[in-house]
């Protein structure tokens, strides 16, 4: 979303690709979530193989979004790869902050 915001300067199209590019990834993650985390007690092998299923689908989900907003709409690829960016280092962000919250 600031990515979005700092690309409002140049032009409304531009803050757009940057708000389907934090999209993207924000739609991946949450698809992984749902795989990898939607199947109940099991096994720590179909444990594992439901994670590594999410984060297969997470990229497949940004992918599409981000082929959809390049090829698709013609939305500036600066700007989408830029919100993808933005969106991948505030989960960082956010996972850090969180875990040292838990630790203090």
């Amino acid at each position: 979303m600031l990515v979005a915001l700092a690309w409002l300067a140049t032009s409304p199209i531009h803050a757009l690709g940057a708000l389907v590019g934090g999209l993207g990834i924000t739609a991946g993650s949450w698809a992984a979530a749902k795989v990898a985390l939607g199947g109940g007690v099991a096994p720590a092998g179909a444990a594992f193989a439901r994670l590594m299923m999410g984060v297969a689908i997470k990229w497949v989900v940004v992918v599409l979004v981000l082929v959809a907003a390049l090829a698709g709409f013609g939305l500036p690829g600066l700007a989408v790869v830029t919100g993808v960016l933005g969106a991948t280092l505030g989960m960082v962000l956010a996972n850090v902050i969180r875990r040292k919250g838990a630790v203090s």
